[in-house]
């Protein structure tokens, strides 16, 4: 028979995640808000329940999180009706949002000391492309045993695994990092087609260029898909982890000089797609 695994966000990075880990021979118990993914989920024979109590209750030892942020991570297991509302006992809380590192270390100490479960983060870099395709990098901290039992689901959703150690907030740190060097990565490549273009240089010589040369980057690589982010879809996203870097080095004493530069650039090139302030 096989491992029942727990799964809760079925959207636009949930939904592909759920169904990779269905194709590897897992039986998947899915739950989401919306109502609208059920047909699909259960098309894609994903196992659909009605409430999240079923789905701690139903699951083998781990249930995925992949909701939007820390307000619906605290509803689904605190709240009326949530995870906890099982009493499971044994099992782990597999974070995979994306919530700043202080916060996430807060949620495991609370479900710790609120409920015989375990937490660990599982952030994850590659967009919904990368869940699609299985590719994804999953970041991962908490208890390394732990995290070692739950391997074979991270084996199903992403190529390349990492761990940082047994802090559940190591993982969303690890994130940030990649995020920013992306975004201040991304400013020095659209620095240099400025340049470049000033002088009528063609620009797919200069990335033929970039990619055998010292610039090369994943950015160069990828610019075709980089230049079509919008506010309303990866740069709102890159934007807030930029933002959320930058507090980071505040909190701490850490100068991000470039990274404060590129979030300021990121935004004012939004123009009238910017983000409303929240």
């Amino acid at each position: 028979m096989s491992k029942k695994i727990g799964f809760v966000g079925l959207g636009t990075m949930g939904f592909p995640m759920a169904s990779n880990l269905k194709k590897a021979g897992f039986e998947v118990i899915g739950y989401d808000a919306f109502k609208g993914t059920y047909d699909k989920a259960k098309a894609a024979g994903i196992t659909m329940v009605d409430t999240l109590k079923e789905v701690a209750a139903q699951a083998d030892e781990a249930v995925i999180s992949m909701v939007r942020d820390h307000a619906q991570n605290v509803e689904i297991i605190f709240g009326e009706g949530g995870l906890l509302s099982a009493k499971p006992k044994g099992k782990t809380i597999i974070v995979m949002s994306t919530l700043d590192p202080e916060t996430m270390n807060e949620l495991g100490k609370k479900v710790e000391a609120e409920s015989d479960l375990k937490l660990v983060s599982a952030a994850v870099s590659g967009g919904a492309s990368g869940a699609k395709a299985g590719t994804l990098s999953i970041m991962t901290s908490g208890p390394e045993r732990i995290l070692k039992s739950l391997r074979p689901y991270f084996d199903a959703m992403g190529a390349n695994i990492f761990f940082y150690g047994e802090d559940p907030g190591n993982s969303q740190v690890a994130k940030l990092v990649n995020n920013m060097i992306l975004g201040i990565n991304m400013q020095a490549v659209a620095e240099g087609l400025k340049l470049g273009n000033h002088y009528r240089l063609p620009q797919e010589e200069l990335f033929n260029l970039l990619k055998v040369s010292t610039g090369d980057s994943w950015v160069a690589r990828n610019w075709k898909d980089v230049a079509e982010w919008t506010a309303a879809t990866a740069l709102a996203v890159l934007l807030k982890d930029l933002k959320a870097a930058h507090g980071e080095g505040l909190t701490h004493n850490i100068p991000l000089p470039f990274n404060a530069l590129s979030s300021t650039l990121l935004f004012n090139a939004m123009g009238k797609e910017k983000p409303d302030a929240h």
